[in-house]
């Protein structure tokens, strides 16, 4: 590798995908992780085709066929009565995008990450690093660890998620509580009775909060994300140990089968959902953001994985097509801005498609529903799944 050297803080699956993205294209990275064992939470995670595009062209295909589910449906159901709306199948999305919904598990998916970055650049990760902050000068940017080690670079890449020091030496911290709290669990599909061991993608849609419930691990696991409105929960961590039992409460008048599938969840995760605004610009000279760190979304459409690997793809193509790295770091923004602005407006929009109180009635739920099932409601996604992040203009 002879191109500049790039130092990215945080080896996620934003940074690593920027990692593998850059070294293919010629560049010299070094990636610091302050964990100290390179692991990720037992959560899912939906790749739509706009994603794994991105992965498909890094060589990510096979790994991502060999731990992946993808659903047999999409399918909605009602939160009291159980009753069902089916709206596409996997044969639908791939003719229409080239490429299915993987969804996989996410310890899974970051492992494969990490094995096709090592197998590229052995050795570029340095785990139990903190970043602190950074100097840069016309010459280049120098990466502060707690340790007092001073990292030096051609550029850096803040890929430090939504908690990012990066972000905050840059722009500063602002967030606001969205009154939703999340659930999140994992669930082996053999202790499910046979009729919920499914391989569907299934929304389940209230007036107070909703569900999704999809296969991963190659239909082995099901993951349970519930988001329910709440205003005595604050903490963002994504770790917070919850009980069953309160989980249950949480979803005391929903159907049956949520409640057997809730209550075969070990422990269940819970983190209250902080919304922030989108900043007008991510980067400062040789220092930009990325994924989480400059855009977090709310995970109301699973676009966040997605457009942290679409963000990974731009930001090497813009490396690679401009030599003064300032500019590049500019263009990448640029080409960045818009989309993911759009898409945090989108996530906050889908609420609306999920949960509203005529779902309290069945007879109303079913006007609803028809609503969502209009002509063209499809199509309006389009734009996010059909985004090719190796031919947009950069």
């Amino acid at each position: 590798m002879s191109g500049p050297h790039i130092l990215i803080a945080g080896a996620g699956i934003a940074g690593i995908v920027a990692a593998l993205a850059l070294v293919q294209k010629g560049f010299e990275v070094s990636l610091y992780e302050q964990a100290l064992e390179l692991h990720e939470l037992g959560a899912g995670l939906q790749i739509s085709p706009n994603g794994a595009r991105v992965l498909s062209e890094i060589g990510l295909h096979p790994a991502m066929e060999a731990i992946a589910s993808v659903a047999t449906s999409r399918e909605m159901r009602l939160f009291s009565t159980g009753q069902s709306w089916r709206w596409e199948n996997n044969a639908d999305a791939v003719l229409r995008y080239g490429l299915p919904f993987w969804l996989v598990h996410r310890g899974d998916f970051h492992q494969a990450l990490v094995a096709a970055l090592e197998r590229n650049a052995p050795g570029v990760i340095r785990v139990g690093t903190r970043c602190m902050g950074f100097e840069q000068d016309e010459g280049g940017v120098t990466l502060l660890l707690e340790s007092g080690e001073r990292c030096r670079g051609d550029a850096l890449i803040g890929a430090d998620g939504v908690h990012s020091r990066i972000r905050e030496a840059l722009f500063g911290a602002r967030a606001t509580f969205t009154g939703f709290v999340a659930w999140r669990g994992v669930v082996p599909m053999e202790r499910l009775p046979t009729r919920l061991r499914q391989q569907s993608f299934t929304s389940w849609i209230g007036p107070s909060g909703f569900i999704v419930a999809y296969p991963m691990r190659r239909g082995e696991l099901l993951n349970f994300v519930g988001q329910i409105e709440r205003d005595d929960w604050l903490s963002e961590s994504w770790s917070e140990a919850g009980t069953v039992g309160e989980c249950r409460r949480d979803f005391a008048s929903w159907h049956e089968d949520v409640l057997e599938i809730i209550a075969a969840i070990d422990v269940p995760l819970k983190w209250a959902l902080i919304a922030r605004e989108p900043l007008p610009r991510w980067s400062v000279g040789r220092v930009s953001l990325l994924g989480d760190a400059g855009h977090p979304l709310l995970p109301f459409l699973g676009q966040g994985a997605n457009m942290a690997i679409e963000d990974g793809m731009i930001l090497a193509r813009c490396l690679k097509a401009h030599a003064d790295l300032a500019e590049a770091l500019r263009r990448y923004e640029t080409a960045r801005l818009d989309r993911t602005a759009r898409m945090a407006r989108a996530s906050l929009q889908a609420v609306s498609h999920m949960q509203n109180p005529l779902l309290a009635d069945p007879e109303q739920a079913q006007a609803f529903m028809d609503r969502q099932f209009a002509p063209g409601t499809r199509e309006a996604r389009d734009w996010i799944y059909e985004y090719d992040a190796m031919t947009v203009p950069i």
